[in-house]
């Protein structure tokens, strides 16, 4: 494996700190990550989805119906 040694703003080292963390993993695994995320694409696609954004909070609201995603009758007033 290669070696690099690369400057970044301290906002964004924070944010690779605070997510390495948070995933309890090294800061290189998550640069990696994100690097090859970023050549290989994922699933094909450029960028994240926003359900990959989201993620972390999907699921996360309990009493909602199971439907609400698929069901029309939840889009009423919404739109046209």
């Amino acid at each position: 494996m290669k070696t690099i040694s690369l400057k970044i703003p301290e906002l964004l080292h924070e944010r690779l700190r605070e997510e390495a963390e948070r995933r309890q993993v090294t800061l290189s695994d998550v640069v990696r990550e994100s690097l090859a995320t970023r050549f290989e694409g994922k699933k094909g696609k450029k960028g994240a989805s926003c359900f990959d954004l989201a993620a972390d909070w999907a699921g996360s609201i309990k009493g909602l119906p199971k439907d609400i995603a698929v069901n029309p009758k939840y889009m009423d007033g919404f739109g046209s």
